[in-house]
């Protein structure tokens, strides 16, 4: 079972819901200091963006709009006290009734990455599943960021172009 879903089950009133085992993928997903030869490649957590606004399952979706039309978005991500990624309120759901909850209206089951994804496996997989955007968690279902398909594009050609224009180590006579 996916953490994000025991956190779900959790806010249902159910507990224990899930064993769970670390390992190096683990550590990788959490973000945490890379070693060995990989290391200095980018990867999803390096590119995620912060900005974009958190929101309750109980907020009214007339609140949330408003905090996501102030902070010039057009989504919210729906989190608990823990920072767990519960949903997705996309630019459609937050047309709801004003008066309606979050929990109504959003979408429970968003698409995520870990953050040690490869960047250069991004943009394929976003553009495989037709999406622009993505939600980079933690193996917990932590929100870590979002990353747009267009940052990581951007990166990935300025990487590109740095190692075909390396300047040339000039010989000693």
């Amino acid at each position: 079972m996916s953490s994000r879903a025991a956190w779900r089950l959790e806010s249902f009133g159910f507990s224990q819901v899930f064993d769970y085992t670390a390992g190096k993928l683990d550590w990788l997903a959490n973000g945490f200091p890379r070693a060995g030869k990989r290391a200095a490649l980018p990867r999803a957590a390096d590119v995620v963006r912060l900005d974009i606004p958190q929101c309750r399952l109980t907020d009214r979706l007339e609140d949330v709009r408003e905090k996501v039309q102030a902070a010039g978005q057009n989504a919210c991500v729906v989190v608990n006290d823990a920072g767990i990624v519960l949903g997705f309120l996309g630019r459609e759901a937050l047309k709801g009734i004003p008066v309606a909850s979050v929990a109504g209206a959003m979408d429970p089951g968003p698409t995520t990455i870990r953050p040690h994804m490869m960047l250069t496996e991004v943009p394929k997989y976003l553009h495989k599943q037709a999406m622009d955007r993505i939600l980079v968690t933690t193996a917990e279902g932590r929100f870590v960021g979002i990353l747009y398909r267009q940052d990581a594009e951007q990166i990935l050609d300025e990487e590109k172009s740095r190692q075909l224009y390396k300047p040339r180590v000039a010989l000693s006579d």
